[in-house]
């Protein structure tokens, strides 16, 4: 299985300077081919990913573009295939048309093999940057087949490697779960367990909110506005890094406990769109927590069904299969008026995702499997 292995590497200030060039050349070709391929789009015509490149290597050699030529090429291809693939996914609308990269943010450079040598020493030696140090907790499995050099908003480096790596597959526990995701709560099991939700945004909302209007007291363009701005990334980090760690340690813990995993086709693209619950929603990361626990069930051998987004969970008794009409988010538990049965709304729900996809499975259909 191929797979991503992250560190933290420690750049001198003469390879922060000429990262810094990396970042920016490798940002300037990728907006400028989106540029370029924008307009031939708009005047009727085709730019391939071929074009481009051939594009560029002019570009390279016209005098006042000519420092491109100061930064490795393979960073510079890497930007090119970078946008290719995003014109790839918008046309298979995989996602919305590709937007220009912006200064200041999250930056990356990717390098293939002809980019990098990385030694059994852990030394990781890139094209016209030089060594850099890596602070390295477990080996790599395997000799890696590209590496990225990422600069945070907060201003900590990293370097993410490519690797091919064996992974066992979990024991079979022979449990099945259903699982009802929320924002009062993160998750309740079919079990009767319910997961909080730690709410980490809501946590540093005052620390947060006292460093923007720091931040927004600077002049622009001060050495103390570039500062405060590195202090409001590193709050954003810690709350991004603090539901990361939530959201792999419950996702490990359902993969290794359970079997078959039956979750809902959330639309949460939609749900977002929401004001009074999109902060909440994002908060919890819920698209976050399911896509971590298809890709470990895929990598450890276990399975995850999505039942169809429009079954009606929270309105449906668990007992007797009455649907009431109306459920406002704001009632947690309510009595069925067919049988009597009081409910706890997210745990009914989660035992009738349990039902249905064990139900629907069996036959094959109205379901899809991970």
């Amino acid at each position: 299985m191929i797979r991503r292995q992250t560190y933290r590497c420690y750049p001198t200030p003469e390879q922060e300077h000429q990262l810094a060039r990396t970042f920016g050349c490798a940002r300037y070709v990728y907006n400028w081919a989106l540029a370029a391929r924008t307009k031939a789009f708009k005047d009727g015509e085709r730019m391939t990913y071929a074009q481009s490149d051939a594009a560029m290597t002019r570009l390279k050699h016209q005098p006042e573009t000519a420092w491109l030529k100061e930064v490795s090429s393979v960073v510079l291809q890497q930007s090119l295939r970078d946008l290719q693939t995003a014109f790839q996914n918008f046309f298979a609308k995989r996602s919305g048309y590709p937007g220009f990269k912006k200064k200041g943010t999250r930056a990356a450079a990717r390098y293939t093999l002809s980019g990098f040598r990385f030694s059994d020493g852990n030394r990781l030696s890139v094209a016209k940057i030089g060594v850099l140090r890596l602070k390295m907790e477990r080996p790599l499995p395997s000799a890696p087949s590209s590496v990225t050099i990422i600069r945070e908003a907060s201003g900590r480096y990293f370097a993410s490697f490519v690797v091919e790596a064996k992974v066992a597959a979990k024991p079979l526990t022979g449990q099945s779960v259903g699982i009802d995701f929320g924002v009062a709560r993160l998750a309740t099991l079919s079990t009767g367990e319910n997961i909080a939700n730690p709410k980490h945004l809501h946590k540093r909302a005052k620390r947060l909110a006292f460093l923007q209007r720091n931040l927004a007291r600077k002049q622009r363009g001060s050495k103390r506005r570039q500062l405060a701005k590195r202090a409001v990334a590193r709050c954003h980090e810690k709350i991004a890094n603090s539901r990361k760690d939530t959201l792999q340690k419950f996702s490990t813990r359902i993969v290794s406990e359970f079997d078959t995993i039956y979750l809902e086709d959330l639309n949460l693209r939609g749900m977002v769109k929401n004001h009074s619950l999109a902060r909440s929603l994002s908060d919890a990361s819920i698209g976050a927590a399911v896509r971590m626990i298809e890709e470990k069930a895929e990598r450890y051998g276990k399975q995850t069904v999505k039942i169809d987004r429009w079954f009606p969970s929270s309105k449906m008794c668990y007992g007797c299969g009455h649907v009431v009409s109306s459920l406002p988010l704001s009632v947690r538990n309510w009595t069925c008026p067919e049988c009597g049965a009081v409910h706890d709304r997210d745990w009914n729900a989660a035992k009738n995702i349990l039902a249905v996809g064990q139900t629907v499975s069996a036959h094959g259909d109205g379901v899809r499997a991970a």
